[in-house]
This record gives structure tokens, C-alpha cells and sequence, in this order.
């Protein structure tokens, strides 16, 4: 099969029938097998009847129904399990993403390489200071921390090789991140394309301005895990050590102080006077406790059931 299609959706009956007939007419005329897989987060409308009527006239679709709702990242996930196609694109149920770019960026993946191909809304039909503004400080802060040369992670029209989406776990809200968790699996090539962006034409957004605070928490989070999830200590053994060394060398300044004071019989303040001494204390107790972390961080990761789950490409 040439094409999956993971299509995650929550309340979109009304644009369902138009997005079914829009890829239906794409594939045909690039001669493309596809299968759509469509996955109804616990939506509160008809949309899974809407599905299921969808299945009877186009057997291409594929339908998963969740008891309630899960978020994107679950939905996904369960898609990337089901699917079969040699390449796996993933795309919103709102319309405002074009599936005529899907060929283009099948294209990418199967003839130029890449593992992962990312849209860019480059042209954005959402509102400036509560959507565009915020979403380019997002994506500024996940280049920076992730070293992904990416405009737009939070595009939901993307490409992958089917290796790729078999290799990689979804959670929580971690959708926003596939191309660094890709990444660490060794999954390098990562391209974009600038894609059309579609008005909004039925209903309204799913997510708020609270999807930004989240998603700069879950940025830090994939950030940490990705990068020491099997080395805590590296992290906050070296922290610990830092501020356990500050400490030391304040209350090394203090008794040095108190010293002078005494061999000179100068009539000084109290150790528990000197605001230094709280400084030194503070950072000995908290260095001390990141070293302790990280040393727990150890015991727990070393005794994790994937220790030693490695990304194998080929034997021979």
C-alpha cells in the first residue's frame, strides 16, 4: 500500500463527507492504494456515524472509536499502530489541511530520502495575536532546544517513512514533538515543505492559548527525556556538583573571614549573620539533593524494562 492517512478527529462530522471525497478524488488521480484512518476521540456529535456511513461507500476507510476523549498524541498513536502504507501522513479533520500535498511529500519521502517531511503554514489564516504570534515564539524555543531546523512543529500535515512512526512512542502530548523523538531514534532526515493553508470552514478550534503553556512543559519534558532519559545523572549529578562546589567555596569565604577577624582581633558578626552563610547552606543542601535524584534517576532507569531496547536497521 502506498499511502496511510491518520486522520485524528474530535466534533468534525460536518467536514467529514467533503475531507472523505477530497482525498478520495487526490489518490485516484495520482493512481496512489490508500487506506484512511480515521479516529474519533470521543467526539459528543455524530461523528462516528458519520464514519461508519463513510466506510459503506469507500472501503479505504478505517475507523477507530475511543470511549472518550484521550488527546491527539493517544489518537495517533493508535493510528501509527494500525497502519500499513509504505508511507504514513498525518493530517487534521478540519479541512484547513490540503491533501494535495500529499503526493509531493510522498514524493520526498520515498524518492529523496527523507524519514520525516513537516509542513509550513508559511500562510496563516488564524488570528494574529492569539494564534500566530504565540506559535512562532513556540516554534523559536523547540529549534533552539531540539537543533530541528523547523518553522512549524505544530503542523498537523506531515510525512513519514512507516519505519519511522513503528519506531517511535506517542504520549501525553508529545504530537507536538514526533520530529524530535524521530530524531532520537535515529531518524535524521528531516525535510519540510510549504503547504496551503485552508480557512477554517466548519465549527470551531479545538485548542485554546493554554496549548502554548503546554506545550513549552512538554518541550522541556521531551527535551529531558530524549537527551537523559537513560543518563539522569549526567544531568542532575553535573547541576548537583555545581551548586554543591558554590557552596563550599562560600562557606570557605566565610571561614576565611572569621579567621582574618580573630588572628587580627577584630570584633566581627555572627557566622549566622552573614547572609553568605544561608547562601553556602542553601546551596549545599540542594546540590545535594540533585546529586541524590540523579543517583535514584539511575537506580530507576537502569532497572527500566527498554534499558537495553536499541533501534536495530539491519542485519546481516
Amino acid at each position: 500500500m502506498d499511502i496511510s492517512l491518520v486522520i485524528p478527529l474530535l466534533n468534525e462530522e460536518e467536514s467529514l463527507d467533503e475531507l472523505n471525497d477530497w482525498i478520495h478524488r487526490v489518490m485516484t488521480d495520482h493512481a496512489l492504494s490508500y487506506e484512511l484512518i480515521m479516529i474519533d476521540d470521543g467526539s459528543g456529535d455524530n461523528s462516528w456515524e458519520k464514519i461508519t456511513e463513510l466506510k459503506k461507500r469507500n472501503p479505504s476507510v478505517r475507523g477507530v472509536k475511543f470511549r472518550r476523549n484521550y488527546g491527539k498524541s493517544a489518537a495517533l498513536q493508535v493510528g501509527f499502530q494500525m497502519a500499513k502504507g509504505d508511507v504514513v501522513v498525518t493530517m487534521d479533520a478540519d479541512l484547513q489541511d490540503n491533501p494535495e500535498e500529499v503526493p509531493e511529500m510522498r514524493r520526498m519521502v520515498i524518492e529523496e530520502g527523507y524519514d520525516l517531511v513537516s509542513g509550513w503554514k508559511k500562510k496563516r489564516y488564524d488570528p494574529v495575536l492569539s494564534k500566530n504570534l504565540p506559535s512562532k515564539l513556540f516554534n523559536w524555543a523547540a529549534r533552539r532546544l531540539s537543533g530541528i531546523r523547523l518553522h512549524d512543529f505544530n503542523c498537523g500535515l506531515k510525512a513519514y517513512r512507516r519505519s519511522v512512526v513503528k519506531s517511535i512512542e506517542v504520549y501525553g502530548e508529545m504530537h507536538r514533538y514526533i520530529p524530535v523523538l524521530a530524531k532520537s531514534s535515529g531518524f535524521r532526515k528531516i525535510g519540510e515543505k510549504v503547504v496551503q493553508h485552508q480557512e477554517r470552514k466548519y465549527g470551531v478550534t479545538k485548542f485554546g492559548m493554554e496549548r502554548f503553556i503546554n506545550g513549552f512543559l512538554d518541550l522541556l519534558s521531551v527535551t529531558f527525556v530524549t537527551r537523559f532519559g537513560k543518563k539522569p545523572m549526567h544531568l542532575f549529578g553535573l547541576i548537583g556538583t555545581l551548586m554543591f562546589f558554590i557552596g563550599v567555596v562560600a562557606l570557605v569565604i566565610i571561614g576565611v573571614q572569621k579567621w582574618y577577624a580573630l588572628r587580627h582581633k577584630i570584633l566581627g558578626s555572627l557566622v549566622a549573620d552573614n547572609v553568605l552563610f544561608y547562601i553556602a547552606l542553601t546551596c549545599m543542601i540542594i546540590g545535594a539533593q540533585l546529586f541524590i535524584g540523579g543517583f535514584l534517576g539511575e537506580l530507576v532507569s537502569r532497572s527500566a524494562m527498554d534499558r537495553n531496547n536499541y533501534q536495530i536497521e539491519e542485519e546481516c
